[in-house]
């Protein structure tokens, strides 16, 4: 064979290579069994907690929902719960993140690619990513919150109004027998 035809074989072999398949967590949560033993990237918010376990291995949550891309602290619509999934991943991947998100705290928003895990028989029938890679996106943060001045004002409005509104109290007299 020439060189030409070598180079050309080399580079079919190497093009064949599948991609990991883009997807979402809702479709792994809604469709998780076609996924199986799949590798994927998934993209979300880290939550929770980072439990990093005497075996080598991180665990944490990714959300997927519509609140990582605008939480409803910074005027986000309140659209229905959060959804996510577990994330398995050597612990040298985790070291380095910002904090996870909580009350008040963005995590960062990372790529996550890696094989679903759909009912692992070695996890008790837990689905998990088993992530080899981990990007970050955006940089985790400080959620700023500033009070609701409709519901302040409802409040004093109401303050205001007890005296009015509260039934004035008779003493019961007592009769003595």
């Amino acid at each position: 064979m020439g060189p030409a035809i070598v180079c050309l074989l080399t580079a079919v072999v190497l093009s064949g290579a599948a991609a990991p398949a883009e997807t979402t967590v809702s479709d792994l949560i809604d469709n998780g069994s076609d996924w199986a033993g799949l590798e994927v990237t998934v993209e979300g918010e880290l939550i929770g907690d980072y439990g990093f376990r005497h075996d080598g291995w991180m665990w944490t949550q990714l959300n997927g929902d519509d609140y990582v891309g605008r939480p409803i602290s910074e005027g986000g619509p309140a659209v229905g719960g959060n959804s996510g999934i577990g994330v398995r991943m050597p612990a040298g991947l985790g070291e380095g993140l910002d904090p996870p998100g909580r009350y008040g705290t963005r995590g960062p928003v990372v790529r996550v690619t890696g094989i679903w895990k759909w009912h692992d028989s070695e996890r008790q029938g837990e689905s998990f990513l088993e992530a080899d890679s981990v990007e970050v996106i955006q940089s985790g943060r400080t959620l700023k919150e500033s009070p609701d001045r409709t519901v302040i004002v409802i409040g004093v409005v109401l303050v205001l109004l007890i005296p009015v509104l509260w039934p004035r109290r008779r003493p019961i007299s007592s009769r003595r027998v």
